[in-house]
């Protein structure tokens, strides 16, 4: 992992720098990605600024991520 991540100048990560071992545990998947990205509700993906947001109850932002991270 040591590989340094670009930031945006606006300090956000852009994701397509963020790097996961696929052979952790998916807890530890989860929690390597949000260390990475930061704040997992705003990052960039590459000119694009991302900014999640959900409505009503249909599900946690954990619950979203540990279906992309399977």
């Amino acid at each position: 992992m040591g590989k340094t991540r670009k930031t945006a100048p606006s300090g956000l990560v852009d994701i397509r720098d963020i790097h996961v071992d696929k052979t952790l545990p998916r807890e530890e998947r989860i929690s390597e990605f949000i260390r990475q990205i930061k704040n997992p509700y705003h990052f960039k993906c590459g000119k694009f600024t991302v900014q999640v947001q959900f409505a009503g109850s249909s599900g946690s932002l954990e619950d979203c991520l540990k279906q992309i991270l399977r």
